[in-house]
């Protein structure tokens, strides 16, 4: 499918979506129509077993919301929240490749994926610094921030409003890696290419039940990965997990 704000494209079995309104790839309304879509076409392409998301040039990864594009869509709040919750329950492995700022909405999208790779910068920031402009974080900051942080390093870069720099990022524990600007795709490409190989039905499987311990509590995690693990010991891919093991090669897993 052809996207406005979009640019997909596949290598293997990983696939790299990026935000496309340079330079500062603001969130328009039209983009998280195209990101709903985007999403549930990458989670029935059964050859994509990684997602990347990164911004098109290199001032910003993701700036927020466009705001004179959320003037004109007052239920931008519940539509953004929705749909990076979506990008927070995404089924396969997703890594924010963090080429420039992200602010806003753009640092709560890179909240919302697994693994968060940022490239330093003397100038760009993240952060969620909406309370400069009276409002709060709405699309999932607040609730994502203190699960990664804790409450107190939460409320101290939001209330706050400080934006980091990507050295601050890491020590802070907002990202997992800081790379040079040049190698934060091959990176980014690496990790997913590891994880692209691994048995499709055992990362899915792994996924929903650390998502489920979050949303519902460990009891309901250990439900999901009581279920999850009977599927994967009866799938093809364990047969072949183990033969492979024991044949001394490496596994191709197909996610049967």
């Amino acid at each position: 499918m052809n996207y406005d704000t979009l640019i997909i494209k596949k290598e293997g079995g990983t696939a790299v979506l990026t935000l496309n309104r340079p330079p500062n790839n603001a969130v328009s309304y039209v983009m998280l129509q195209e990101i709903d879509q985007a999403l549930d076409e990458l989670a029935a392409d059964n050859d994509v077993r990684a997602l990347i998301l990164t911004g098109a040039g290199d001032k910003s990864f993701c700036a927020g919301m466009d705001v004179t594009d959320a003037i004109n869509h007052p239920d931008v709040g519940p539509v953004g929240r929705a749909l990076w919750t979506k990008v927070d329950r995404f089924e396969k492995p997703t890594i924010a490749a963090i080429n420039g700022h992200a602010l806003g909405g753009g640092c709560e999208l890179a909240l919302a994926c697994h693994f968060r790779f940022m490239a330093t910068s003397d100038r760009a920031k993240i952060g969620c610094p909406e309370l400069n402009l009276g409002i709060i974080p709405g699309w999932g900051g607040t609730q994502r921030m203190t699960r990664l942080l804790g409450r107190s390093k939460a409320l101290e870069l939001i209330l706050l409003s400080k934006r980091l720099s990507p050295d601050e990022a890491l020590a802070a524990g907002l990202v997992d890696k800081v790379f040079e600007p040049d190698e934060l795709m091959p990176q980014a490409m690496e990790l997913a290419g590891v994880l692209s190989e691994k048995a499709p039905l055992a990362v899915r499987a792994v996924v929903r039940s650390v998502q489920a311990q979050l949303d519902h509590g460990m009891d309901e995690g250990l439900k999901v990965e009581t279920r999850e693990s009977k599927v994967c010991a009866s799938s093809k891919d364990a047969i072949e997990g183990f033969t492979a093991f024991l044949e001394k090669r490496k596994p191709v897993f197909k996610g049967e």
